[in-house]
């Protein structure tokens, strides 16, 4: 049972009322009186018009789904979705031209293109190896994954590799920084000069063929321990010693190479989080509060010692010019709130009701963050809201970020906002998304994965969606990839906020990574989402290789070859697919793919409070799997049921089977419990089987309502256990 404590008229949970006025107030000039009271206007004065908005998105649902079963042939045309959306107000009329007015924005999201890092608050190592991912080692990145093939071997260290890894990096050298003559491999020296960089290379003396790449050094200037360069807008350390074991075999002394890597941060308090009540807040919001101060610490055992994991500090050179100088030693951090839908127990409001979750983290994670603003560390804050959807839950969400600066005393707009790309009527109403939130906005990012979730979900009753692989190249994803990055540079987005892009999925598929994520910088990307700091080392090498100022440069230059009404066309065209091209093999093969990917992320949520992990597939292939790529499977499940493309037997049978299957991949975890062979009673199948059976008549075909109320079943049956 939850402990509750009375301030004025809310119910707060008791644990997370200590924290707030214990640990988050202390340092900041406000006073529990002021929080409190705060919280009851934000809930009073919005509660109503958020639940408002949520049955604004059932009407306009029930109207969609309405008209596609009355109109079977239409509803697979873009161009009659486009009438049709009109006369219901779903799609709304573009504003005139704009340009957002965001200001006093730190460089890392305004000025500077790089990998971004999206990780779980909830896990305090996580969030302090993500923030620390500002720099990585590029040798460790490459000799630690495939992206040198063959991948490497377990063991001990194998100097045949070692030297693959260096001779790779040297001829990054040569691309990125060339020398005047020579290459860096033949390097044997390099020093500082005049304020330049010196080279030896046989015998003989040259530069770079760009001096100003020179930023700093430390150590002495003629035998320095590092040297700090600079390429489109990203740092690279060469290191330096020539008693380590790598640097000692190397012409140069040189011991590795770190990449300037995730500029960027999420903490995220959503998608790849299991909170369901105040106990779980309460544990987030602590983590969030020890990244804002500075003073967050992980402890971990291993080999048998203990090791205690902390933030990062700033890295400091001598400049060129000889003047001191430093560079962030840490991402710059921006932190997801939770959506406009879910309600939490840790705050109850005055009719007994629990209150809307984000409006909670509008105003607590915004407490916090002013930490950030006192210390220094942050300019503003940064609060990437999701699952909006249309320009009416934009404004709402302005509108409360406004309150809360009232409230915290904070000058307009310190609160910026990042807009999660991710719902077909913010898509489809994109600019006046953007529009609503001009004066605040530094971010706006295609979410494939909930994005493709919601597609299936609107497109229920027009038929049968393609499969998951074939969903990849339907015409509303090219639209909408593109469409992103042209409304956002249209409403001035260079040097202001960024456009970003999705999530590499594959953790450990590096080579395959780097062939393939230049794409995002190539269509005009500030930043894209990375699984790991290994992979933000990596994926920092392609914006090394594309400047992306230029090639947004030349994207507005360059007028669009498909005006916006064909795009929005195209947009409107849903993923339908024709059972009949499908053999047998195909339609088994996508519902166990789906069923085994429910269950092995469904169980770690349950029955562990997981929210975001490395999911292996029915292959055994490792995933990253977070809410998103639940809704996906649940919802083409679910719509393959609704159209008989598969039974609720067959479905049924291949559950029991991945549970199988399921239970092997988890068999090493001791803290893992089957779900086989008692899968009536065990929690997490059935939450499972719910998400599948259920998964048309959810919230917008939304996970979190399921998720939430199983793991609290299970939550209450571990509490259970340990009293007996």
């Amino acid at each position: 049972m939850t402990n509750y404590v009375d301030r004025g008229q809310l119910k707060i949970d008791a644990a997370l009322a200590d924290f707030v006025e214990r640990e988050a107030l202390k340092g900041l000039p406000y006073d529990s009186k002021t929080i409190w009271s705060g919280l009851e206007e934000i809930i009073s004065h919005f509660s109503g018009r958020n639940r408002a908005l949520l049955a604004r998105r059932e009407v306009l649902e029930d109207q969609i789904q309405d008209w596609q079963s009355q109109n079977a042939e239409l509803a697979r045309s873009g161009g009659a979705q486009k009438e049709f959306l009109s006369s219901i107000g779903y799609l709304l009329d573009e504003p005139a031209d704009f340009e957002i007015q965001t200001s006093n924005t730190d460089v890392e999201i305004a000025e500077i293109s790089g990998p971004q890092l999206v990780v779980p608050v909830s896990n305090a190592r996580y969030a302090l190896n993500a923030a620390n991912a500002r720099w990585g080692s590029l040798y460790d990145a490459l000799y630690g994954t495939d992206a040198i093939m063959p991948p490497p071997e377990a063991g001990g260290y194998d100097p045949e590799r070692g030297q693959k890894v260096i001779d790779w990096s040297k001829q990054f050298l040569d691309k990125t920084w060339p020398l005047a003559e020579g290459s860096h491999a033949d390097v044997t020296q390099y020093w500082v000069e005049e304020g330049e960089l010196a080279v030896a290379i046989n015998g003989s003396i040259t530069k770079l063929s760009t001096p100003e790449a020179l930023v700093g050094f430390s150590g002495p200037s003629g035998t320095p321990e590092s040297i700090l360069l600079i390429n489109n807008g990203l740092h690279a350390e060469l290191q330096f010693d020539r008693n380590s074991n790598i640097g000692r075999d190397d012409r140069a002394g040189m011991k590795d190479i770190y990449l300037e890597s995730a500029l960027t941060t999420i903490i995220d308090f959503e998608d790849s989080v299991a909170a369901v009540d105040g106990e779980d807040k309460t544990a987030c919001y602590r983590n969030w509060l020890g990244l804002m101060r500075g003073d967050l610490q992980a402890r971990l055992t291993r080999g048998g010692a203990e090791i205690v994991r902390q933030l990062a500090p700033d890295r400091e050179y001598t400049s060129a010019q000889g003047t001191s100088i430093s560079r962030p030693g840490r991402s710059r951090l921006l932190v997801r709130n939770v959506g406009h839908l879910m309600t939490t127990p840790a705050v109850i409001d005055r009719d007994g009701e629990e209150v809307f979750e984000g409006l909670l983290d509008a105003l607590l994670t915004s407490l916090m963050a002013c930490h950030g603003l006192n210390n220094g560390t942050l300019q503003s804050v940064y609060i990437v809201k999701p699952k909006m959807h249309g320009p009416e839950e934009a404004a709402f969400a302005n509108d409360v970020l406004e309150t809360v600066e009232q409230i915290l005393n904070l000058s307009p707009s310190t609160l910026k906002i990042g807009l999660m790309d991710e719902e077909r009527r913010t898509s489809t109403n994109l600019k006046a998304c953007v529009y609503e939130l001009r004066n605040r906005i530094i971010f706006i990012n295609t979410g494939f994965l909930d994005r493709t979730g919601d597609e299936i979900f609107t497109a229920l009753e027009a038929g049968p969606v393609a499969r998951k692989e074939e969903m990849k190249s339907s015409p509303w994803l090219g639209a909408y990839e593109m469409g992103n990055v042209q409304t956002g540079l249209g409403a001035g987005f260079r040097g202001k906020a960024q456009i970003g892009k999705g999530m590499w999925a594959k953790p450990d598929y590096m080579g395959e990574m780097l062939a393939q994520k230049a794409n995002h910088p190539l269509a005009g990307a500030d930043c894209a989402w990375v699984p790991s700091p290994t992979a933000a080392t990596l994926h920092a090498l392609h914006y090394h290789e594309i400047d992306v100022e230029t090639v947004q440069a030349d994207l507005l230059a360059n007028s669009d070859p498909i005006s916006s009404s064909e795009r929005l066309i195209a947009l409107l065209t849903p993923p339908i697919a024709d059972p009949k091209n499908w053999t047998k093999e195909d339609i088994r093969t996508e519902v166990e793919n789906c069923c085994q990917t429910t269950l092995g992320y469904v169980v770690r949520w349950i029955d562990q409070g997981v929210g975001c992990s490395k999911v292996p597939d029915i292959h055994d292939v490792g995933l990253m799997e977070d809410r998103a790529t639940l809704r996906i499977s649940c919802q083409l499940l679910g719509n393959w049921l609704h159209h008989g493309v598969v039974s609720r037997q067959d479905v049924e049978a291949a559950l029991l089977q991945m549970a199988e299957i399921v239970d092997r991949q988890n068999s090493g975890d001791p803290a893992y419990t089957p779900m086989l062979p008692d899968h009536e009673n065990n929690i997490a199948f059935q939450a499972a089987r719910d998400l599948v059976f259920q998964a048309t008549c959810q919230p917008s075909g939304y996970t979190e309502p399921i998720l939430h109320r199983r793991r609290r079943d299970r939550k209450a049956q571990l509490a259970a256990n340990e009293q007996n």
